[in-house]
């Protein structure tokens, strides 16, 4: 949580009153990478006198800022961001964890009559607040061995063993994605579903519009690919040579980080500069795509092309408060 201090919540969830009965309002800024979401996020808050509440994985740990697009302090323009710089690069990502922090945001933020406005493109975050959501437990034993084989057989072999006994879960999943593609296995195991029937229909927790930022295929690829040069000019490697020091190689979950991931192969040279470029940018183009198609199939996200002049106008005509 930033460093501003909330009123305490008077409940596990309170909620601040609204005209007719209705749930206080929260605004849910979405949609793929380098599609202009943090921008957007600000302006909505400004305008509608709310905060930040960030819903990107990796803009939670602290250091990595160049890799994910986190917005400086002087971008955020003066409005307040939470949930920024939160965990160290040698924590394990843990969705429960955030879903608590998230919600505890929100409801004091409620409580004390501001919007919030949440921003960021990891869907699954995105749902955990919104929604009415639980996440099954872990087994450590469960989760040792599937490690072990992760491991021993490689992502690819999870992955395919993922397909089979939950075709949506394995879609969703990047096939070299093998924390998530562990946890998804460790799920079905645990509880003998699948990993994808843990996640059902909307619930929603707060009265919620989520705003989609539409940019097409074409355009989003021109994006991705100037992101990532920038990232290096910018000085992503000197960032990875930092966070090295406090652990990142060592981290389960940051250390895979796209762009991340990268330049730790490039810093001991088994790609070259070049490869570890092309190798980001491609790699962010699908992460994008399945960005994408996540939020496709939440109906309630309502999605406004991302180069309209009157974006911010619209996204509030939408917000209607």
């Amino acid at each position: 949580m930033s460093a501003r201090s909330l009123p305490e919540p008077e409940s596990d969830r309170p909620q601040a009153s609204a005209p007719d009965g209705a749930r206080p309002r929260v605004v849910a800024v979405v949609g793929p990478t380098a599609a202009g979401k943090s921008d957007l996020g600000v302006a909505l808050a400004r305008a509608l006198g709310g905060e930040v509440v960030n819903t990107d994985s990796m803009q939670l740990y602290r250091g990595m800022d160049i890799g994910t697009a986190k917005l400086t302090v002087a971008e955020r323009g003066g409005v307040p961001h939470h949930l920024l710089d939160v965990w160290d690069v040698t924590r394990t990502a843990s969705v429960a964890e955030y879903q608590h922090d998230a919600r505890a945001v929100v409801d004091a933020l409620l409580a004390a009559g501001r919007t919030p406005v949440l921003v960021g493109g990891s869907g699954l975050y995105v749902r955990a607040v919104v929604d009415d959501l639980e996440f099954p437990g872990t087994d450590p034993a469960v989760r040792a061995r599937l490690e072990r084989e992760l491991d021993a057989e490689g992502s690819g072999a999870l992955h395919a063993r993922l397909a089979g006994l939950d075709p949506a879960a394995a879609t969703a999943i990047l096939p070299s994605n093998g924390r998530r593609i562990v946890r998804a296995l460790e799920v079905i195991e645990i509880t003998g579903r699948p990993f994808t029937a843990t996640l059902p229909g909307p619930v929603p927790v707060y009265d919620c519009v989520q705003i989609g930022v539409d940019v097409p295929r074409p355009t989003l690829d021109q994006r991705i690919d100037a992101r990532v040069e920038r990232m290096w000019r910018e000085g992503l490697v000197d960032e990875v040579r930092t966070l090295e020091k406090h652990g990142l190689r060592d981290g389960v979950t940051a250390s895979r980080a796209l762009g991340y991931a990268q330049v730790l192969q490039q810093l001991v040279g088994e790609i070259s500069e070049a490869d570890a470029k092309t190798d980001t940018a491609r790699a962010t183009r699908r992460f994008a795509r399945r960005q994408d198609t996540w939020f496709r199939r939440d109906t309630r996200v309502r999605w406004l092309a991302y180069d309209r002049p009157d974006l911010v106008d619209e996204a509030l005509r939408q917000v209607a408060f």
